[in-house]
């Protein structure tokens, strides 16, 4: 691949000496990646490496802005160009695409993300994701730069600079190697070094022998369609017409009355069993992405839609769990917003219950917050573009729809992100539908420690200020890169709402921000995000904002409000003691 800063003779020229260097450096060598100023090559007879990203950094060089360039207020404009170009590249046939926006009245900030045309979309926006989850990293007060992994590429800096993308079209396939070719490329052994660049780097694989790179470029298209075929040799043909393994361990519309309900539904589509196996290796544990408390999900690939899905199987004999499938189908597929979990498509049958959706690049919010030392740290722009998208589906649940829907589980492992990340609200098996205006609620416990409403745990009644205590648990999570729970020293359990709202006592709720971010945040958005979390979180229902207050708020559309200097004691409470 030729990177697109670079024009046609660069391109050339890297790409014509680039063999000779591999080969003076690499001699005999069967797997080689090699990443060079204006291209990048590898061959290697494992087939895994023409569809599965390469996630490894080659190198990464930073640019001087031509003025003076507060780093803060430039992650703020370079962060979200590059996300919204990953999902951009990711999208286009070219997989790549360009872009600028304003730094101020003066100057653009121009970007680039590129991947390998080998990529399919999901594994290209996998690689742009990464290398953009690691700029703040890399480039912590520099104003520009790039960064090269051996699958893919992403550049941004102040001022334009020359871009040419590759064309839409695919690219040709290979044509059958002549036998002078197949020679020419045996015969590498040994020629010239290629460039000394402090800016170049080679990784070598192990060394076994000379391998013709036409002979690998070939063989794996050959072998890629031959395991294709011969994956399921004996169910293929029954899965294709809907029908299930002989053993009969599943049949589809043993359900009667659920399928009619689910097919008179739109949007979503019912799979067949087989088709959901095949696309999931038969539900291998290779493609689990992740397990709950009622199933597991997978990843799949759907070759008819070419769409990379995630499919969630519920497990076997789970009553809950039957419940929970039938709220999701019912209630999500009538759903329609950007920050909602699209589900695509449903199968039941024999046993079997299963969900597919969207896939989401980036995983859960959970494991960007809580990833580990080695993690990246999720910087403030993507936070708070979190809390606004997360904001913005809660108000389309409780106001925007038809009926009030109450999701009731709202914690970060269920806010999806998808290549931009964007943040995409999961995870319906809870909610449940009640008409506006008519006491919007439910006298069934549902939801996750931490994240419940006090009053709800301990009456049973679900509301939308539920809902809205839930969102300001998770706003003061994404600020304070802390889980909702702790044990303090006396060996007891203590909230992060009581630890924010003491700092908020003492006038320096800043201080209770992560630390991780080291100050790299906006301070007015930093507060309103702690502030209206703790709004969210007043132990006293009756005293929570509505949804639409809350955004408003954090929209800037409305002051921030004031509060009491320590936290109240919820008046449910005192009628509790009353009691006893």
């Amino acid at each position: 691949m030729c990177y697109a800063d670079h024009d046609a003779a660069e391109c050339l020229e890297c790409l014509t000496g680039a063999p000779a260097g591999i080969m003076a450096l690499c001699p005999g060598s069967r797997d080689v990646r090699a990443a060079y100023d204006a291209c990048i090559l590898r061959y290697s007879p494992v087939l895994t490496f023409a569809s599965t990203a390469d996630l490894d950094i080659a190198f990464y060089v930073k640019y001087t802005a031509p003025i003076p360039v507060d780093p803060v207020a430039m992650a703020r404009v370079w962060l979200p160009l590059m996300a919204d170009l990953t999902g951009q590249a990711a999208g286009s046939p070219a997989r790549a695409a360009s872009g600028s926006t304003l730094y101020d009245a003066s100057w653009r900030v121009f970007g680039l993300a590129q991947c390998t045309r080998n990529l399919n979309a999901s594994e290209c926006s996998r690689c742009l994701s990464s290398l953009v989850g690691k700029l703040p990293e890399l480039f912590q007060n520099e104003t520009g730069g790039a960064v090269k992994a051996y699958s893919c590429y992403v550049h941004y800096q102040i001022g334009p600079f020359d871009i040419t993308l590759p064309p839409a079209s695919e690219p040709p396939p290979p044509s059958s190697p002549k036998p002078g070719d197949i020679n020419l490329y045996c015969s590498w052994n040994s020629v010239t070094e290629a460039s000394s660049s402090s800016r170049t780097r080679l990784l070598i694989g192990s060394s076994i022998g000379a391998v013709s790179f036409l002979i690998i470029l070939v063989g794996v298209l050959v072998c890629l369609l031959f395991r294709r075929r011969q994956k399921h040799p004996i169910t293929a043909n029954k899965q294709a017409k809907g029908q299930e393994p002989e053993d009969g361990k599943f049949s589809d519309g043993d359900d009667p009355a659920m399928e009619d309900d689910f097919e008179k539904g739109t949007g979503p589509k019912r799979f067949h069993y087989g088709e959901l196996a095949i696309a999931t290796d038969n539900f291998s544990d290779k493609k689990k992405l992740g397990e709950g408390g009622f199933g597991s999900v997978y990843r799949g690939y759907l070759k008819e839609s070419n769409l990379e899905v995630a499919i969630k199987r519920v497990s076997k004999g789970s009553k809950q769990g039957k419940k929970e499938y039938a709220s999701e189908v019912t209630i999500i597929s009538r759903l329609r917003h950007r920050n909602l979990v699209q589900l695509i498509g449903w199968c039941h049958g024999g046993g079997e219950l299963l969900l597919v959706y969207e896939l989401m690049p980036n995983g859960s919010l959970d494991t960007h917050l809580y990833g580990g030392k080695n993690a990246a740290v999720l910087p403030w722009p993507a936070r708070h573009e979190i809390v606004l998208g997360l904001g913005s589906a809660l108000l389309y649940l409780h106001q925007e729809w038809e009926q009030c829907v109450l999701h009731r589980d709202i914690k970060p492992s269920n806010i999806m992100l998808d290549a931009s990340f964007a943040a995409k609200l999961g995870d319906f098996g809870l909610a449940r539908l009640v008409d506006h205006g008519r006491g919007s609620h439910t006298t069934v416990l549902a939801g996750t420690m931490g994240y419940m409403d006090p009053e709800c745990m301990t009456t049973g009644r679900t509301s939308a200020e539920s809902d809205v205590y839930s969102f300001g648990v998770v706003l003061l999570e994404i600020a304070c890169g802390r889980r909702p729970l702790a044990v303090a020293e006396e060996e007891q359990m203590v909230h992060l709402a009581q630890r924010v709202w003491a700092s908020y006592g003492m006038r320096r709720v800043l201080d209770a921000a992560d630390a991780r971010l080291e100050g790299e945040f906006d301070g007015e958005e930093m507060e309103r995000v702690m502030v209206v979390g703790l709004w969210c979180a007043h132990p006293d229902r009756s005293l929570r904002p509505s949804i639409r207050q809350a955004v408003g708020v954090l929209r800037r559309e409305q002051p921030l409000p004031t509060l009491p200097e320590r936290m109240p004691v919820a008046t449910f409470l005192y009628v509790c003691k009353g009691t006893n």
